[in-house]
């Protein structure tokens, strides 16, 4: 894994430099920003997303399955830890991801039972499940 470097650009679009890699992130017209690339969330799921289509692929190479193609469908939204007890205190919402993966090819119900299984362990779904400490350096340019 490499460093990634994210400058503002004009309004809130950023300019995303992963490797050789330049990408764009944005926030939508209705947000404040010009739309002129995804917003951070659905980078977050797309990554979630690659990570898991790419292991399961790793994975049916390494056992020879005739895995054909993986389509990961990816939905974020906030949903209530219990049913409303506490409504209006923001720590009553749960951050939650909605994930389906759709398999093709010729494999057997219990390849695509185990194939679920490792989905759950790409190296992506393991982090954003786990607790994550971000250490921030926060420094002004010239000092």
């Amino acid at each position: 894994m490499g460093r990634v470097t994210v400058y503002s650009r004009a309004g809130l679009t950023q300019e995303i430099h992963a490797g050789g890699h330049v990408l764009v992130a944005d926030e939508p017209v209705a947000a404040g920003g010009a739309d002129s690339g995804p917003d951070p969330y659905a980078l977050l799921l797309g990554a979630l997303g690659a990570c898991t289509s790419m292991t399961l692929h790793l994975y049916a190479r390494r056992k020879g399955w005739p895995l054909q193609g993986v389509v990961v469908e990816l939905d974020f939204s906030r949903v209530y830890a219990e049913d409303c007890v506490h409504c209006d205190d923001p720590r009553a919402l749960l951050d939650r991801v909605d994930r389906r993966i759709t398999v093709r090819g010729p494999l057997d119900d219990a390849q695509v039972a185990r194939l679920g299984e490792i989905a759950r362990k790409c190296p992506v779904h393991k982090t954003l499940t786990a607790s994550i400490n971000v250490v921030d350096d926060v420094r002004r340019e010239g000092a």
